[in-house]
């Protein structure tokens, strides 16, 4: 297990009760470096969406649990923030919470020259997700080959 794979994953386990107990759903936590800084991402929902004062919350609470654990040794900024409209579908929860709709879906290889295909989503699964296109055909996709899913945004 990389550093990166183990900090996320010990945030994952401190933020997790905190997010249960007040109704919020914990969508994602990354360890990500960008330019000279590391940052440390908690992103965190709610039905009907999260407000600033939710968010706020959540940051001191974890905060206070990243202070006392101290188990990451480079120096962090913390973000706790919304995944936003165009969050990713990461988890068996947000394919469900997505079936039937349109999303794109980006690749690492691409497959018949393209890298971004788009579609609705008609079914997933471990090793697989099939999408409708626009003539009513189907493609499978292996998710090896996947390197982002989200839903598209209209606007």
């Amino acid at each position: 297990m990389s550093r990166r794979e183990e900090y996320e994953m010990k945030t994952e386990a401190l933020i997790t009760p905190i997010v249960d107990e007040k109704g919020f759903e914990l969508v994602d936590v990354e360890y990500v470096k960008e330019g000279s800084n590391w940052y440390l991402r908690a992103y965190v929902d709610k039905e009907g969406g999260i407000t600033i004062n939710d968010l706020e919350s959540v940051s001191r609470i974890l905060s206070d649990k990243l202070d006392e654990e101290d188990f990451i040794s480079d120096a962090y900024i913390l973000e706790v923030s919304s995944p936003g409209l165009g969050r990713p579908l990461k988890k068996d929860k947000d394919f469900d919470r997505n079936m039937g709709n349109e999303i794109e879906v980006h690749l690492y290889r691409a497959v018949d020259r393209q890298k971004q295909l788009v579609g609705l989503l008609k079914a997933y699964n471990a090793d697989t997700i099939t999408i409708e296109n626009e003539d009513g055909s189907e493609t499978d996709i292996d998710r090896v080959n996947v390197s982002l899913v989200r839903p598209t945004i209209d606007f």
